[in-house]
C-alpha cells in the first residue's frame, strides 16, 4: 500500500517501526546469509534469521571472556580447548559485547579447534556430550567454509542422536544447505520434517518461512503450496486483531516478506482472483486486507495502475463490511491521480461516494474516512456545477448535506442546480432546508436568508407561471413560505415588498382577508419604504371599498394621497394622484350613503358636504349635495331640504339633476304642508315642459286641496277644453270629477252638466260616484228643461205652442230617464216626481188654454171639451206616475220626493189623499207572518 495508505494501516506502522527501532540484544551463535532478492524470481532470497542461545549468568562477560580466552591459548587438551572455545563464544554471543576473537582470528582459531575436535573423536572418549561436539565441529566448518563437511557432521548428529535438543537446528541446518544449493525440494522436505517434528517452536516458525520460500523456489506449481504455507505462518504471527496493533517483534521480517511474496505470486497469477482462491477456504482471518494492499501496491509500484484498482475493488466487493474497505477505493483514487487519468479518479471518487452515501453506510466509516468521503463528495458536486451538470452536481450537494456540518450551505448549492436544471419542486425542498432545516446542526448557516429568499423567488416564478386553476394553491404555498421567512428573518429588509406584493395579488382574486392582512403586516415593518408603505395603503383602501368599510377607506385613500403628494415617484401614471382623490370622495361619499339609509341625517349630510372639499364642483360632489338635499327630505326636515334645493339648482342651473329639483321642492311643499308653493313650482315647472298638463293637472288638485278654487277651476276648464277622450277608467273618473267641481262651483254649470251626461253615457267606464254625478246633472237639466217647459203658454196658433211645449216635455223626460238610468234607485223618486208633473202641467195648461176667439158658445163648448178630452189622460197618467211614487214606500221608505208626489195626489184626488195621515214605522221581518 502507498504511504497514505500505511498511514492508515495500523499493522504496516507497527512493521514499520518494529524494524526501525528494534535492538537485537545479543548476536547469534551461528548465522547464516541466505542472499538478497536479485533481478529474477530465481534471485530472490529470504531475509537473514537469528539464532539465540540462553541468557548469561549474572556475572562480568568481560572478564569471564578473557580467563577462557587464556584458557585456550594455554591448554594443550583438546577437550578442555574445545570447551573454552564454546563458552567464549556464548558469552559474546549473548552479552552481545565485542569480546573473545575477532572476525580474522576466529577462522584461525576454528582451524586449531578442528584437530582437537578430530583428535577427540579418533580417540574415541570424550566427557561430554557427543552431539554437541558434532554440533560444535559442523560449526566450525562452517566458520572455515567447509560447508559440506559441516553438512556431514550435521546429518551425523541427526542419525546418531535423533532425540538431541540439537536435532532441531540441524535439521534446519541441512534444509538451507539444500536450499542455497537450489535444491527446493529437498529444501522443502527438510523444513517439512522439522515443522512435524518436536522442535523449538520458534525455530518451526523460521522453518515455516523457509518452506514457503523452498516452494515459491520450485515455481508456479507449487506456488498453492507456498501461499498455503505463508499463510499459516501469517495465521500464527497475525491471529487475531489485536496482534495486527501489537505483532511479535521477532517475526516482523518474516511477516513482511510473507506478504510480499505472496502479492508476488498472485500479481503473477490470477490477481484478485488467485488471492479469492487462497483465501476463499480459509477459516476467517484478520490479515487478508494486508495481502490485498501488497499486491496493489506492487502493481502501482509497477505502472500496472487499472490492476492495482481492481485488486482495491475486488477488496472492496469480497469484503464490504471490513473496516479497510473504504481505505482500498480511496486508494483507487489516489492511483489513477498518480497514473495522471483524472476521469477515472473522479469516477472513483465518485464510486467510493456512493457506496457510502447512505446514513447507515456513513456512520460505519471512521472519522478520517468520513473527512474523506466528504472532501470526493464536495469535489464532484464542484466539478459538476461547473461542467453544468446541474443534475449531478445538485446530487452530491444533497448527499453532503447530509454528512457535513455546512449543512445549509450545501443545500442552498443544491437548490441553485435544481434550480438550473428545471426541477423547482427540488430546488425549493432544498432551499427551504437550508434556510430552516440546517438550523441547529452545526454552525449556523450565514446565508440562511438568502436561501430562504430563493425559496420565495422560486414560488414566485411558479406563480407567475400558473394556469387559473393552479393560481390560488401556488399563492397560498407561497404566502406559507413568506410567514416562515418571516418569523426566522423578521429583520429582512426584503420582507415589506413581499408583503406588499402578496397583498396586491390576494386582491386580485378577491380574497379580501388575506390581503388586508398583508397590506397590514406591511405597513408596520419599519423597513417598507414609501413605494410599500404605498401599494399596501391601495390594497387597504379597496378592500375597505369591497366590505363597505367607508370610513377606514377614506383613511387609506387620504394615506395614499398625503404619500402620492410627498413622493410623487411612487404614482404608476401621472393621473393617479387624481384617481385617488376621486376614490377618496366616494368613499366620503358612500360614507353618506350609509348614514342616510340608516336615518342618521346629521351625519349624512354632513358627510355629503365634505365631499366639495376634496374635489370641488366635481361631479361627485355635485351629486353628494344633491343627496344631502334628499337625506333631508328622507328626515322630513322639509325646509332645511327647500333651502338646500334651491341653492342647488341656483348653483348648477344646468346640471342634469337640477331638473329633478322641482319635483323635490314640490314633495317638501307638500310635505310640509304649503300646497299652494307646491303648485306654484309645479306652475313653473309646467312653463318648461313639453307637455304642462300633467304639472298643471297636479298643480289643479294642490290648489283644491288649497281651497284655491278659482287657480283650480280655471285649470279645469283650460284641460277639458282640450283633453282627449279617456283611455283609462281613470281619466274619465278624473275629468268627470273636474266636471262635478265646476258645476258645484257654478263655472258654466250647464255646460259642464251637458257634457257631464254625454261623457257618461259614452264611456265604458263607471264609478258609483260618475253615475250620481251623471244622473243629477241629467235631473238638474231635466228640472231646467221641466221649467222651460211649465213657462211655454197655449196660445194661438195653439198647434205651434203645443209643439214647442211637446218638444220641453220630451226633452224633459228624456232628461229624467236618463237620470234614472244612472243613479237608480237614489233618483227614483224625484224622476217619479218630476215626470209625472210635467203630465200634470201639461194637462194642467191644456184646460187652461185660451179659446179662440172666433169661436161661437157652441164652438167653444165644444172646443172645450176637446181640451178636456185631451187632459184626462195627462190627468191619469200623472197621477199614475205620483201613485207609482207613493208605492215605493214600502221598499224605499218614505222620502221628500214622495211626499211631493203625495201632496199633488191629494189636489188631483182630494177624496182619496187630501186627509190626515200619521205613519207608523214598519219593521218588514216582525211583521212577516201578520
Amino acid at each position: 500500500m502507498n504511504r497514505q495508505f500505511m498511514r492508515r494501516s495500523s499493522l504496516a506502522v507497527i512493521l514499520i517501526s518494529a524494524i526501525q527501532g528494534g535492538n537485537v540484544a545479543a548476536q547469534e551463535s551461528f548465522r547464516v546469509e541466505l542472499g538478497r532478492d536479485g533481478e529474477t524470481l530465481g534471485d530472490m532470497r529470504p531475509v537473514f534469521l537469528k539464532f539465540e542461545s540462553r541468557p548469561l549468568p549474572a556475572i562480568s562477560p568481560k572478564e569471564v571472556a578473557r580467563r577462557y580466552h587464556k584458557l585456550f591459548e594455554k591448554s594443550d587438551e583438546p577437550e578442555v580447548r574445545i570447551d573454552a572455545l564454546n563458552r567464549l563464544n556464548n558469552i559474546r554471543d549473548r552479552s552481545g559485547q565485542d569480546i573473545g576473537f575477532s572476525d580474522e582470528q576466529q577462522s584461525a582459531v576454528y582451524e586449531e579447534a578442528l584437530a582437537s575436535y578430530e583428535s577427540i573423536l579418533a580417540r574415541g572418549s570424550f566427557s561430554g556430550k557427543l552431539d554437541e561436539l558434532l554440533y560444535q565441529m559442523a560449526k566450525a566448518h562452517a566458520l572455515t567454509g567447509q560447508h559440506e563437511e559441516s553438512i556431514q557432521r550435521l546429518r551425523q548428529l541427526v542419525g546418531l542422536y535423533p532425540r538431541s535438543s540439537l536435532v532441531p537446528e540441524a535439521r534446519f541446518r541441512i534444509a538451507e544447505a539444500a536450499y542455497n544449493a537450489g535444491e527446493y525440494q529437498e529444501a522443502e522436505t527438510g523444513y517439512r520434517q522439522l515443522i512435524e517434528g518436536d522442535g523449538h517452536q520458534d525455530l518451526a516458525m523460521k522453518a515455516r518461512y523457509m518452506l514457503g520460500w523452498s516452494q515459491f523456489k520450485q515455481g508456479p506449481a507449487a506456488w498453492n503450496r507456498s501461499a498455503e504455507t505463508f499463510m499459516a505462518l501469517l495465521d500464527q504471527q497475525l491471529p487475531s486483531e489485536a496482534t495486527l496493533l501489537d505483532p511479535p517483534q521477532s517475526g516482523l521480517d518474516m511477516i513482511e516478506d510473507s506478504f510480499r511474496v505472496l502479492a508476488l505470486m498472485a500479481a503473477r497469477s490470477d490477481n484478485s482472483e488467485t488471492l479469492a482462491e487462497w483465501l476463499g477456504n480459509r477459516a476467517p482471518v484478520a490479515w487478508p486486507h494486508l495481502l490485498y494492499d501488497r499486491l496493489a501496491d506492487l502493481h502501482a509500484l509497477e505502472g500496472r495502475f487499472d490492476l492495482a484498482v481492481g485488486i482495491n475493488q475486488a477488496f472492496a466487493g469480497n469484503y464490504p463490511e471490513h473496516p479497510a474497505a473504504p481505505d482500498f477505493l480511496a486508494q483507487s483514487v489516489d492511483y489513477w491521480r498518480m497514473a495522471g487519468d483524472t476521469v477515472k479518479a473522479r469516477e472513483a471518487r465518485a464510486d467510493y461516494v456512493a457506496r457510502y452515501q447512505s446514513q447507515p453506510e456513513y456512520q460505519e466509516l471512521k472519522g478520517q474516512q468520513q473527512a474523506l468521503w466528504q472532501d470526493y463528495a464536495r469535489f464532484l458536486g464542484d466539478y459538476h456545477y461547473a461542467a453544468q451538470d446541474w443534475t449531478s452536481a445538485a446530487g452530491y450537494y444533497e448527499a453532503l448535506a447530509g454528512h457535513s456540518g455546512d449543512t445549509g450551505k450545501l443545500l442552498h448549492l443544491a437548490g441553485d442546480a435544481r434550480l438550473q436544471a428545471g426541477n423547482r419542486d427540488k430546488a425549493l425542498e432544498n432551499y427551504r432546508s437550508a434556510a430552516y432545516g440546517a438550523r441547529g446542526y452545526g454552525q449556523p448557516y450565514a446565508d440562511a436568508a438568502e436561501a430562504g429568499w430563493a425559496a420565495i423567488k422560486v414560488l414566485r416564478s411558479t406563480l407567475e407561471e400558473s394556469a387559473a386553476g393552479a393560481y390560488r394553491g401556488v399563492l397560498t404555498e407561497l404566502s406559507s413560505e413568506e410567514q416562515q421567512f418571516g418569523n426566522t428573518f423578521a429583520q429582512d429588509a426584503r420582507l415589506s415588498g413581499l408583503r406588499a406584493d402578496l397583498a396586491n395579488r390576494w386582491y386580485e382574486i378577491g380574497a379580501q382577508d388575506e390581503a388586508l392582512a398583508y397590506a397590514r403586516s406591511t405597513l408596520v415593518l419599519e423597513s417598507a419604504n414609501n413605494e410599500e408603505r404605498y401599494a399596501a395603503w391601495l390594497v387597504t383602501a379597496r378592500v375597505r371599498q369591497r366590505t363597505g368599510e367607508y370610513g377606514l377607506e377614506e383613511r387609506a385613500w387620504r394615506q395614499a394621497l398625503m404619500l402620492v403628494d410627498s413622493a410623487p415617484d411612487v404614482a404608476t401614471t401621472q393621473d393617479e394622484p387624481e384617481q385617488i382623490r376621486e376614490q377618496l370622495a366616494t368613499a366620503i361619499y358612500r360614507q353618506g350613503e350609509k348614514a342616510a339609509a340608516s336615518g342618521d341625517t346629521a351625519v349624512a349630510v354632513a358627510h355629503f358636504q365634505r365631499v366639495n372639499s376634496v374635489l370641488p364642483d366635481s361631479e361627485i360632489a355635485i351629486r353628494a349635495r344633491f343627496d344631502a338635499s334628499n337625506a333631508l327630505l328622507k328626515a322630513s326636515e322639509w325646509q332645511t331640504a327647500i333651502n338646500e334645493l334651491n341653492r342647488f339648482r341656483l348653483d348648477y342651473p344646468a346640471h342634469e339633476l337640477t331638473d329633478e329639483v322641482s319635483e323635490k321642492l314640490v314633495y317638501a311643499y307638500h310635505e310640509s304642508r304649503q300646497p299652494l308653493k307646491a303648485a306654484g313650482e309645479l306652475m313653473a315647472a309646467s312653463e318648461r315642459a313639453q307637455n304642462p298638463w300633467p304639472l298643471r293637472l297636479r298643480a289643479a288638485a294642490l290648489y283644491h286641496q288649497a281651497s284655491e278654487l278659482p287657480e283650480r277651476n280655471a285649470l279645469y276648464v283650460d284641460w277639458l277644453a282640450v283633453a282627449p277622450d279617456p283611455d283609462t277608467a281613470a281619466d274619465h273618473v278624473q275629468q268627470q270629477t273636474m266636471r262635478q267641481r265646476l258645476i258645484e262651483s257654478g263655472v258654466d254649470s250647464v255646460r259642464q252638466q251637458k257634457a257631464m251626461v254625454t261623457r257618461e253615457a259614452a264611456s265604458q267606464w263607471h264609478s258609483e260616484e260618475t253615475l250620481l254625478w251623471a244622473g243629477k246633472a241629467a235631473l238638474a237639466l231635466g228640472a231646467s228643461v221641466a221649467q222651460e217647459f211649465a213657462g211655454i203658454r197655449l196660445e194661438h196658433p195653439l198647434e205651434r205652442a203645443l209643439e214647442r211645449k211637446q218638444r220641453a216635455m220630451e226633452q224633459a223626460q228624456a232628461y229624467f230617464l236618463e237620470a234614472e238610468s244612472f243613479a237608480g234607485e237614489t233618483v227614483a223618486s224625484e224622476v217619479l216626481y218630476r215626470r209625472a208633473e210635467l203630465y200634470r202641467t201639461l194637462a194642467a195648461d191644456l184646460m187652461a188654454s185660451e179659446v179662440p176667439s172666433e169661436l161661437n158658445e157652441l164652438e167653444a163648448m165644444q172646443y172645450q171639451m176637446l181640451l178636456e178630452e185631451e187632459a184626462w189622460p195627462l190627468e191619469e197618467r200623472a197621477m199614475e206616475l205620483h201613485s207609482r211614487n207613493h208605492g215605493r214606500i214600502a221598499s224605499q221608505g218614505f222620502d221628500e220626493w214622495i211626499g211631493q208626489s203625495l201632496k199633488a195626489l191629494a189636489v188631483m184626488h182630494p177624496g182619496r189623499y187630501d186627509r190626515e195621515l200619521r205613519w207608523m214605522s214598519w219593521n218588514m221581518e216582525e211583521n212577516e207572518g201578520a
